[in-house]
């Protein structure tokens, strides 16, 4: 008697997994994994698809919408007319709005114009908010001069544009007096009204009670009342330095 041959999960072998994609034949019996890497391999066999404007020669189309290097509505021309009124100035034709019909093209310098949008990106970037959540620990029974210390902390981080996360530590029997931690945490955010308001309210997980204070500062204020603060400086320490340098040719002469 001659016994069944085994299934392909008892003999650990791995039975392909059939795609069926028409017009792709040779990715007919790839497995997932094998068709991702094929597609990727496919992408960079073409060549990565590049983000810049296409610019002089690069430009295929017939006729493109011009726009003169002074901003001069010259309207739709051909491609070759525009190439050449480009060059007559020795400057580029960039393609700046590819989707239009027909594209719009400007008489540009490039290198200025890639100069400025790395430019504009930079300050962008300059100019985002990055919230941090700052974190500071008490003790139920903390002294008053420890607990006047971190406020001042949290007081500073606060004015720094930064939220802060509070926590209450209990400890053995203080773990049955969890209204002390309560009544800490609300007299920290009364006394820190001006600056915060209490985001998350007390919470208690476990042996910690948690509260998370917001600040009314916002961070791009306290970046420029930085910046603010800063010119003076330098200005009284050029100034400075210039009465020193002349006080030193008095006393030469």
């Amino acid at each position: 008697m001659s016994l069944p041959p085994l299934s392909p999960r008892r003999t650990g072998q791995v039975r392909p997994i059939v795609l069926g994609l028409p017009g792709l034949p040779g990715l007919a019996r790839l497995s997932p994994l094998a068709f991702a890497t094929a597609s990727t391999c496919n992408q960079k066999d073409g060549g990565v698809i590049s983000t810049e404007p296409r610019i002089n020669d690069r430009i295929r189309v017939p006729q493109v919408r011009l726009i003169g290097f002074d901003g001069e509505q010259v309207g739709v021309v051909e491609i070759d007319a525009a190439l050449k009124m480009a060059e007559e100035v020795g400057l580029d034709l960039v393609e700046i709005a590819p989707d239009a019909k027909p594209p719009v093209c400007k008489v540009m310098d490039f290198g200025k114009y890639k100069y400025e949008i790395a430019q504009k990106a930079r300050e962008a970037r300059a100019n985002q908010t990055h919230i941090v959540v700052k974190e500071m620990r008490l003790r139920p029974k903390i002294e008053p001069h420890d607990y006047e210390t971190k406020k001042n902390h949290i007081e500073r981080f606060l004015k720094g544009g930064d939220k802060v996360k509070v926590t209450i530590q209990f400890r053995g029997r203080e773990q049955a007096r969890p209204e002390i931690g309560y009544r800490l945490l609300m007299k920290l955010a009364e006394e820190l009204s001006e600056v915060a308001f209490v985001e998350f309210a007390p919470k208690q997980e476990g042996r910690n009670m948690t509260m998370v204070l917001g600040t009314n500062v916002k961070k791009g204020q306290v970046s420029s009342q930085q910046k603010a603060a800063k010119t003076p400086a330098k200005a009284a320490v050029k100034e400075t330095g210039v009465e020193d340098t002349q006080a030193d040719v008095q006393e030469d002469n």
